[in-house]
């Protein structure tokens, strides 16, 4: 089964709180009237597409009704899928890279997303481009995070610099940029804490972390990517809100596709956020994190065919 085939299986339940609500509010009713859209946006919000995102489609909606002169709800379906595909776009915006090496990319997030697990299968398909790699355990504060990213580390078989519990991650940090350097690896990442209970100081670390990083190399990090759980909902837009306001978040990992009946929040974080996602996460398989394609996603949302199937 091809990655787009998985995608869409992956979105079955997505699919059924999102596309086939809209066609259940659409099917039986002959004109479109202001209720209509009263109950095509309930069923965004329900979608965990998000107020905003919401009322802003349905008003695109709203509008290429009109100007296409549509009588027949039926109708409203296809008008829906070219809006849904003007808001969220066609551009892939890749993990950036630093031609010159190595690539230093943060990586951000609460505890419980699958923060690790996201660095471990990008470490390994890193690997697989024939890159060298190196992990940082920049998260100090539970133990187990500094075992579990060694677990990764092993099993991808690449090199790790950890301290012990409790340490500073700033010191990790700057090691870790130091060892890049000296042994030539081609891609730096580096985890960190994401205990959000006692958010300020949480916060303060993370810019601690990000200036010892752009102090040891100009330039660097060259990506801070902030991991969000698809199976939150309107929660990851905050989460994105909270870690934006204490670092400059360049891109989006969502994990956790397969499985939730929230994927709609993917709608409300390339819409209401200015940070692109760049990669999303839809199952255990070491592959089955890749780049985040907008078209192929509303595609597979709508259950369409490719040719490669």
């Amino acid at each position: 089964m091809g990655f787009f085939s998985r995608l869409k299986e992956s979105l079955t339940k997505t699919r059924q709180t999102f596309i086939e609500k809209i066609d259940q509010v659409v099917t039986g009713r002959k004109g479109i009237d202001e209720e209509l859209y009263e109950e095509l946006e309930e069923v965004l919000i329900q979608a965990d597409v998000g107020v905003n995102t919401a009322m802003k489609l349905v008003e695109r909606v709203r509008k290429g009704v009109k100007a296409r002169n549509v009588q027949e709800a039926s109708r409203l379906k296809d008008i829906f899928y070219e809006e849904l595909a003007y808001l969220m776009g066609e551009k892939v915006t890749p993990i950036q890279e630093n031609a010159e090496g190595p690539t230093v990319i943060m990586v951000v997030g609460v505890n419980g997303v699958g923060k690790t697990t996201t660095i471990g299968k990008m470490a390994y398909q890193y690997k697989e481009q024939g890159k060298k790699v190196l992990l940082a355990a920049g998260d100090t504060f539970r133990a187990a995070a500094i075992d579990q990213l060694e677990i990764w580390a092993q099993r991808v078989g690449v090199d790790i610099i950890k301290h012990q519990e409790g340490s500073d991650p700033g010191a990790v940090a700057y090691d870790a940029v130091h060892a890049a350097r000296s042994r030539n690896v081609d891609v730096l990442l580096i985890d960190t804490a994401g205990r959000l209970h006692n958010k300020s100081n949480l916060m303060d670390e993370l810019r601690k972390v990000h200036r010892i990083i752009a102090r040891e190399m100009p330039g660097a990090p060259h990506e801070v990517l902030l991991v969000l759980d698809a199976t939150t909902g309107q929660n990851a837009l905050n989460q994105a809100k909270i870690f934006s306001e204490a670092v400059n978040v360049t891109g989006i990992a969502l994990t956790k596709l397969d499985g939730t009946a929230k994927g709609g929040v993917v709608t409300a974080i390339v819409t209401e956020m200015a940070i692109p996602v760049k990669l999303i996460g839809i199952g255990e398989r070491m592959d089955d994190l890749r780049p985040f394609n907008p078209k192929d996603f509303i595609d597979a949302l709508y259950g369409k065919k490719k040719d490669d199937e």
